[in-house]
């Protein structure tokens, strides 16, 4: 195993209470990820040591983790991802990311061969430079005008020099066989040796770079297979080899070319300009230009060009290239629209609420892109198996080469040729392409669809899930609680009670608070500003209205304020309505109980379906964590469903819950992304829903469901599993191709062309097998 060491600058919380329990969820949420063998916290220097087998885990594993914690890497380490030219960029090795993460100013590098990118995480514009130069010098350089796709025949030359060495190797085949220039012995072989140029330079370049390195790869062994074929005098299947060769690179290539569809097409979604109206006027302007607060118009038929809020008008928007919806949704004055959506059939002004850099749909192409720019867990391992194996493959024919020609006393011609089938046979090229091929595509598939995996390692992960944890409010809830029934037990009227909880609540942002100062403006009540206030996490708020010293939170808050009411029974009323499945909000003055507001939160309508569906999926247990009262979340539990409850939980409980349900599988916690962060983090994969627009649920999860679409989960369970599925398949698949073809080799005359055609042939059935994700 080949460690590397990393060293990672972190901000920690100020409050030395707070850092050092943001350091031990840390901790926690990287011990449950297999390849780290020890990690240190200094909260002095605000930095986190570690030792990790790449092959097995990423940097941008523990880069997620942490950010999922809401701690931040340094402000200094930021991002850039390049495309590379793909016609010369075909193998990489461990050894050429080491290397460029070692240079000054430069945190990490991560390099995927498939997807042709490479992620740049640095501090200073000096050390990105620095690496583009070198990866320039090692003949990887960056793509240019990103934006314009290159024409057919520029994004596959592979086809070209293909079809060039055919036509030179059909040449040399005629002369050949035909005796065309009988005075011109020499012409046959001229034509072989243009169509070994053509047909292997690319493969030779290849090679030249990871020899440099010190690795052998894929490229190396065909070449070496080719020149052994023309030193035995047999130029026409050396050519041949090449050929079939080319044409399986160029054909992979156009293939994979398709997995990045879902990219292309969400780029193209972005308006270049927008109709804006300033001073009185309406101006056509680069969306670039286009401020925050600035009024954009949008007639029927245009596609929204930037995120904002409806100002005026309604219509119906096709919001499937964010959310993955298929109806369109009514969209009215105070309601969100974004970016690449289309306004159907209304014209709205739309007051602009983020830069055309920050909008949501910028953000899904930015994370789909990282996403395909890194290798999963299992393309890593089968990457850093590639070198030994091909080193293997080497020894075994100069051992087949001994002991045929000098044991065996066979032909030296023949033993060459059956060693040069073997070096063909046994190259690993299927067995390398098969699981890029179908993370790639599953990673695409799930985008078009609203479904933002954040990296093929969550792609696997999501496979393995036998324990779902769901955040009840806004998950399996609408999240948008409704006062229901107001219970005065002191004698005050409904209305007196509701105003102070209202002007008590005023200030606080939670849902429940929201209610009530919304219930206490429908009825007409003016809930004056609070002389002060006080949040409570977990349990309510303390608040001083008119002179008064109020109390407004959940029965936690009883027990400990209420005077006087600690050990009496809860009153009969009282519990009718937490029966009925509704959270009950005492208001208390100076420990005395003044009367309850009840609210409810609806269940969604999918909730159900949902829950059910998943357990057709094979999922052992489902748990609901809540903050809410116990006997209102098991009045929830019984509707949905829902196997195990876990109730009265403060913030940092959910975090203890997670770690508790691990113990039994791997666990995968779907909530809001805002208020369960930790959790999220924690779980072995966190889910957040509906996080279209949310910028917080957008960084904080593995996974992203951008509608506020229940459905969306099983079909992501569907997904992943079905992507692995198919990498099993693939990897069986080019195993058994490989081995068969090498038993043939020593069992049959196998002819190195039809040698070619099954190393080749099983290559392209794998990538093409991948890519019946993309129909998903």
């Amino acid at each position: 195993m080949v460690e590397k060491q990393l060293n990672i600058p972190i901000l920690f919380p100020k409050d030395p209470e707070a850092a050092q329990k943001s350091a031990d969820l840390l901790v926690d949420a990287l011990r449950k990820h297999e390849g780290i063998t020890a990690m240190e916290v200094n909260l002095v220097q605000g930095e986190l040591s570690l030792r990790y087998d790449p092959a097995i885990i990423s940097s941008e594993v523990v880069d997620g983790v942490a950010r999922d914690l809401g701690l931040q890497l340094s402000r200094r380490v930021r991002r850039q991802i390049i495309d590379v030219d793909s016609s010369l960029y075909r193998t990489v090795t461990d050894s050429l990311e080491e290397s460029l993460s070692k240079t000054p100013g430069v945190f990490h590098v991560t390099i995927n061969p498939v997807s042709h990118t490479v992620c740049i995480r640095y501090r200073d514009k000096e050390g990105l430079a620095a690496v583009v130069k070198r990866l320039e010098s090692e003949g990887y350089p960056q793509k240019e005008g990103k934006e314009a796709k290159a024409p057919f025949w520029v994004r596959n030359q592979g086809l070209i020099w293909a079809a060039l060495t055919l036509i030179f190797l059909l040449a040399g085949v005629a002369v050949q066989k035909f005796n065309l220039a009988p005075s011109l012995p020499w012409l046959s072989v001229a034509f072989f040796v243009v169509a070994y140029i053509t047909g292997g330079h690319e493969g030779f370049v290849e090679a030249l770079k990871d020899l440099r390195h010190g690795h052998l790869n894929i490229d190396f062994l065909m070449i070496a297979a080719a020149v052994g074929a023309a030193l035995i005098g047999e130029w026409a299947e050396g050519a041949m080899l090449l050929f079939l060769f080319t044409l399986a690179e160029a054909l992979e290539d156009y293939a994979m070319d398709r997995t990045h569809s879902a990219v292309e097409a969400l780029t193209k979604l972005r308006p270049n300009e927008a109709t804006v109206r300033r001073e009185g006027r309406e101006v056509r302007v680069p969306v670039e230009d286009v401020l925050v607060g600035d009024v954009v118009i949008v007639r029927p038929g245009e596609e929204i060009p930037l995120d904002g809020k409806v100002f005026h008008g309604e219509t119906l928007v096709n919001q499937a290239s964010i959310t993955g919806e298929s109806a369109p949704v009514h969209k009215g004055p105070g309601d969100d629209v974004f970016a690449g959506t289309m306004n159907i059939d209304g014209a709205i002004d739309v007051r602009v609420t983020k830069a055309a850099k920050d909008s949501t749909l910028a953000k899904i192409i930015d994370m789909v892109s990282e996403a395909q720019s890194q290798r999963a867990p299992t393309q890593r391992l089968i990457d850093r198996f590639a070198h030994p194996y091909a080193v293997g493959v080497l020894a075994s024919v100069g051992l087949a080469l001994l002991v045929g020609y000098v044991l065996l006393g066979m032909p030296f011609q023949d033993i060459f040729y059956k060693a040069m089938t073997l070096l063909v046979v046994a190259s690993p090229c299927a067995l390398v392409i098969s699981t890029p091929a179908s993370v790639l595509s599953g990673i695409a598939a799930g985008a078009r669809n609203g479904v933002l995996f954040k990296g093929g390692v969550h792609l696997e992960n999501m496979a393995k899930i036998d324990i779902v944890a769901f955040d009840k409010t806004g998950t399996l809830t609408h999240g948008r609680p409704v006062v229901t029934d107001i219970l005065s037990l002191n004698g005050l009227n409904e209305n007196e009670l509701l105003r102070l909880a209202a002007a008590a609540e005023i200030r606080s942002e939670h849902p429940i608070a929201q209610a009530i100062v919304e219930e206490a403006k429908k009825r007409g009540l003016d809930a004056p500003e609070p002389d002060s206030f006080r949040a409570i996490p977990g349990k309510g708020v303390r608040a001083q209205v008119d002179g008064r010293e109020l109390m407004v939170g959940s029965h936690r808050l009883v027990r400990e304020h209420g005077n006087g009411h600690r050990d009496k029974p809860i009153p009969d009323d009282v519990l009718s309505l937490q029966h009925d499945g509704k959270t009950t909000i005492f208001v208390l003055e100076q420990g005395q109980i003044l009367g309850v507001i009840a609210v409810a939160d609806l269940i969604r309508e999918q909730a159900a379906e949902t829950i059910a569906e998943l357990r057709k999926l094979g999922i052992k247990r489902i748990a609901m964590l809540t903050g809410d009262y116990e006997p209102v979340a098991r009045n929830i539990a019984r509707q949905l469903g829902v196997d195990e409850v876990y109730a009265e939980l403060l913030p940092g409980d959910k975090v203890d819950v997670v770690r508790k349900l691990q113990i039994d599988g791997a666990v995968g916690m779907v909530g809001d992304g805002i208020n369960d962060a930790p959790a999220l983090a924690l779980a072995d994969v966190g889910v957040a829903m509906g996080a279209a627009g949310a910028d917080v649920a957008m960084e904080t999860a593995d996974i992203v469901l951008m509608a506020d679409d229940l459905s969306k989960l099983p079909f992501t369970f569907r997904l992943a599993r079905r992507a692995r599925a198919i990498i099993y398949q693939n990897l069986a698949f080019a195993i058994l191709v490989i081995i068969g073809l090498i038993i043939t080799t020593f069992t049959v005359e196998l002819s190195l062309p039809v040698a070619v055609i099954g190393h080749e042939g099983s290559t392209i059935i794998v990538v093409l097998n991948g890519l019946r994700l993309l129909r998903s």
